[in-house]
């Protein structure tokens, strides 16, 4: 069963499909996303009780009119109105994954214990593309605990190829 903020996500989006504004509002929603990640005590005022409801949609007025769609801008004020502007993340998974299945894009999270070259970048993209018949939207991540190899994370699932997973595997059948 959805929650609240997913099911205003989903409605979103599903305004912004009819009124052909689903890619403005995606990039709207992304824009939002940065700036709450880059400043975490904004999207805590903005879900902060001590500040009343009036005054936190003036500060989103102040900050993103004429920056914003006039849609997401009343939803972030709609967030405020109804005590779930704390759970903007959750309403923009939610669009963004109606976005991706309407756009065939494919999200996929490739965790190296090096960084990778954009060669290499393209490549990975280039084979996963092929595979999946979509279009690869791949963020890259550092995490040198997998001693070398890769790890790719989609749909859910982890396909795993880092040597650490395989001494992981090894050891577990040293000990059996």
């Amino acid at each position: 069963m959805k929650g609240k903020a997913e099911v205003y996500g989903s409605s979103l989006y599903d305004l912004a499909a009819e009124e052909g504004l689903t890619d403005a509002i995606m990039a709207d929603m992304e824009a939002v996303l940065g700036v709450c990640r880059e400043n975490p005590e904004y999207g805590k005022l903005l879900s902060s009780p001590a500040l009343p409801k009036e005054e936190r949609k003036a500060l989103i007025r102040e900050a993103w009119e004429g920056k914003l769609q006039p849609y997401t801008l009343n939803f972030m004020q709609l967030l405020v109105d109804e005590d779930i502007a704390s759970e903007f993340t959750v309403c923009e998974n939610a669009f963004r994954a109606l976005f991706n299945k309407e756009k065939g894009i494919l999200e996929v999270r490739a965790v190296s214990a090096v960084p990778i070259s954009e060669e290499q970048r393209e490549r990975l993209e280039a084979v996963i593309a092929k595979k999946t018949g979509k279009t690869i939207a791949l963020r890259c991540h550092v995490d040198p605990s997998l001693i070398g190899g890769m790890r790719l994370e989609m749909d859910g699932k982890s396909y795993e190829g880092s040597i650490s997973h395989y001494l992981e595997e090894l050891r577990g059948l040293l000990k059996a």
